[in-house]
């Protein structure tokens, strides 16, 4: 079974033994009613009848908001648990302010004949261990599986448990005031009554701030700062720039924000992300979104700030180095264009990347950008292949100049961002040193370079004439 369908099971058992215990506590207590008279027990009576409400609309909150989220509950049904409380706590509230009118009715305006008797003193005794082991039982599944409805129930049982034994103390002064004759000790009933109302007002209160709180989605005490903590110490992560969380229901739904480094790639700030829900899953239950800020680091290198400052911009750069000039930065780097930009559009680009480099790291700085286009305009595969012929053609007329090479062959000519690159072997005499191999290879490269400028790099493979 998942663990979702075994809590759904758990919380929904729990709620209908809390609907069972209610129906057996107002049968007792309404028995003792018409037994008694007491006012006391009159309370506890329309106590239990709310907590039989209570107990039926909880269980119905429970299956509804353990459903899954659909189109038109898109963070799920969890407030429901939360309403559920919120009008558990509205009639405990109206079943207080009834208990106090009617207790100072008879303590004020006129007296009720009662009939307290041992029986019923030992009846309520029985109640309240009902109440204390359904609230136990109660507060173990709230606690095991975060649910506000069942807390209410829980929080309902445990009154219940108290003021039961008001009502036994009332019940017993006012059985000893007629079994010795003491006529005023048939008030402590009507005391009795006014202290379950007090212990009403006071959990109902409490548990009406919690369950507006939820549905005001006020964050719980101390959350914020334990997630803010946990995602300050997430690998890729600046700074928490600012956290948000709701409760719905057992499931938490946070949003962040954080900061990470404005040179790091896609990926990595992906993975900043992905670490940061990690942690917050490791806090509460929650579902998690997490929205990046590219900043720059504190004491961030001049070279990040440029790429930054480029990246920003769409422009593409490399060879990027700078050194100190007359006591201030001088920095120098290459900036590439589209090839059909003209000398002034291209001009105009590098002013503007100058500037802002200059706003950015060193206003007395001096920047100087060598302009060169995006990429040299690579043809189809036909005149490819028919370079790669000339350059193997020029390679092997060479032969007259440099002895040692004996052949050249196997030319491939193709395109990577934008530029020309060819590589290439070249059979020499196996006994030659490698040190004049090395210059031999540099020497061909450079004239091959000089004869098709268009080409970007050489590779040469050198290699013995026996093995070619």
């Amino acid at each position: 079974m998942a663990a979702s369908d075994q809590a759904s099971r758990e919380k929904r058992l729990a709620a209908l033994g809390s609907i069972g215990s209610a129906v057996v506590l107002v049968t007792l207590k309404v028995f003792l009613v018409a037994l008694t008279g007491s006012l006391g027990i009159l309370s506890e009576a329309l106590h239990s009848s709310l907590d039989l409400v209570a107990a039926v609309i909880t269980y119905l909150s429970v299956r509804v908001s353990d459903k899954p989220p659909d189109s038109d509950h898109l963070y799920g049904h969890g407030k429901v648990e939360s309403f559920s409380a919120f009008v558990e706590t509205a009639l405990l509230l109206f079943t207080a302010i009834y208990i106090i009118w009617e207790a100072i009715q008879r303590l004020v305006f006129h007296s009720v004949e009662m009939r307290p008797s041992l029986t019923a003193i030992l009846i309520l005794a029985f109640a309240m261990g009902i109440d204390f082991i359904r609230s136990r039982a109660l507060n173990r599944v709230a606690k095991k599986y975060p649910s506000e409805a069942l807390e209410a129930d829980a929080l309902h049982f445990s009154t219940d448990v108290w003021s039961t034994f008001v009502v036994i103390l009332g019940i017993t002064g006012a059985w000893l005031g007629l079994k010795f004759g003491i006529p005023w000790l048939g008030k402590l009933d009507a005391v009795a009554a006014l202290g379950v109302a007090g212990v009403i007002i006071w959990i109902g209160s409490r548990l009406g701030k919690r369950t507006a709180d939820a549905l005001l989605d006020v964050a719980p005490s101390g959350l914020r700062e334990r997630i803010t903590a946990a995602v300050d110490k997430t690998e890729g992560v600046l700074r928490t720039e600012r956290v948000r969380v709701r409760r719905a229901g057992q499931r938490y739904f946070v949003d962040v924000t954080i900061s990470v480094p404005r040179t790091a790639s896609l990926e990595q700030a992906h993975a900043a992300s992905e670490s940061v829900e990690k942690r917050i899953g490791q806090i509460v239950p929650a579902d998690v979104v997490v929205h990046v800020e590219p900043r720059a680091r504190q004491n961030e290198h001049p070279f990040e700030t440029i790429r930054a400052i480029a990246q920003r911009r769409g422009l593409a750069i490399h060879e990027i180095s700078a050194n100190h000039y007359d006591g201030h930065l001088f920095i120098e780097l290459h900036l590439e264009v589209e090839e059909g930009s003209s000398l002034r559009e291209a001009h105009r680009r590098a002013t503007e990347l100058e500037n802002e480099i200059l706003q950015a790291t060193d206003p007395g700085a001096r920047v100087n950008i060598h302009i060169e286009p995006l990429g040299v305009r690579i043809g189809g595969a036909e005149e490819m292949k028919e370079l790669a012929r000339s350059v193997q053609h020029f390679l092997n007329s060479l032969q007259s100049e440099y002895h040692e090479l004996v052949d050249c062959h196997d030319v491939r000519v193709r395109s990577a961002d934008h530029k020309i690159l060819v590589s290439c072997h070249c059979a020499m005499d196996g006994s030659l040193p490698i040190t004049a191999v090395h210059d031999i290879t540099a020497a061909l490269e450079d004239r091959v370079k000089e004869r098709f400028p268009q080409i970007f790099r050489l590779t040469i493979h050198p290699e013995p004439m026996e093995e070619s």
